[in-house]
């Protein structure tokens, strides 16, 4: 047992030491501040309980930018993931051509938000520049990066699907419909969940695309979201205190809202 530690301790400590120090500190530290009037140009920073949270719930931009975000994060859950499956289905194919095409639908995943939205930004200019079509475009946007995750992520589960499964419902006389419904979408039931849950977390602490497509505009907060009001009040504002704040509820909605359906998701694997 102890030389299984020594070995456990030589491979862990050192990533769970830069876990700590480039995450688990920044959390603790943003929570800390958030009962607190911390500003950088006042002198002390004193201890306030809970008056920053019972600013925010008094703030009516506070409850703005929270619902532009669950808008994006909706739109951005649904969409890439139902686009996703149906290009996925179609991309089943082990041929150098589809291999090529999911090469081609993964390239946006892996450039910034900043490329991502400087490529669209004269593209869209006549409904960024629209208050009521800015904050979809941007979420078109966000599901367009994002599809080719849910494209490489459903391609795994199918893949992993045993091909018997197709022959015996083959057999049995079920149609194209029937063999989705009963063989293929039970078995990426994993592949559903992880898509779900990233697409939630990708949703929700949007920015980057905001701030280089709208900064938050047109009109005061017409697409700003809730990470992006964080930065608003902590760095350009200075209230470092109730930006802290504000940081804080998000973790926790964020937090809640994956628990949740992280535990539906995967009651439905355990289901099936």
């Amino acid at each position: 047992m102890l030389r299984r530690a020594r070995e456990f301790s030589g491979f862990a400590l050192p990533g769970l030491f830069l876990y700590a120090a480039l995450v688990l500190v920044p959390i603790g530290w943003t929570v800390v501040l958030g009962f607190t009037d911390r500003n950088r140009f006042a002198p002390a920073t004193h201890f306030v309980g809970f008056d920053q949270f019972h600013r925010l719930a008094q703030d009516d931009q506070f409850w703005l930018v929270l619902k532009n975000t669950f808008v994006v994060t909706a739109i951005v859950v649904i969409v890439p993931n139902v686009l996703g499956l149906a290009l996925a289905l179609l991309l089943n194919r082990d041929t150098l051509l589809y291999r090529v095409l999911r090469s081609v639908f993964f390239t946006p995943v892996i450039l910034s938000g900043i490329v991502v939205s400087v490529m669209w930004q004269n593209l869209l200019r006549p409904w960024l520049a629209d208050p009521g079509m800015a904050l979809f475009s941007i979420s078109g946007i966000l599901c367009w990066q994002l599809l080719g995750f849910c494209v490489v992520v459903y391609l795994a589960g199918l893949n992993a699907v045993p091909k018997e499964l197709y022959e015996a419902a083959t057999v049995d006389g079920a149609g194209w419909w029937r063999r989705f419904r009963s063989v293929t979408w039970p078995m990426i039931a994993p592949a559903v969940t992880i898509n779900t849950v990233m697409l939630l977390i990708s949703g929700f602490k949007v920015y980057e695309h905001i701030l280089v497509l709208t900064n938050g505009g047109p009109g005061r907060n017409t697409t700003a979201s809730i990470a992006f009001d964080v930065i608003e009040k902590g760095v350009r504002g200075d209230r470092i205190g109730f930006a802290a704040a504000e940081a804080t509820v998000m973790l926790a909605i964020i937090v809640l809202l994956s628990g949740v359906v992280l535990r539906l998701l995967q009651r439905r694997e355990v289901q099936l």
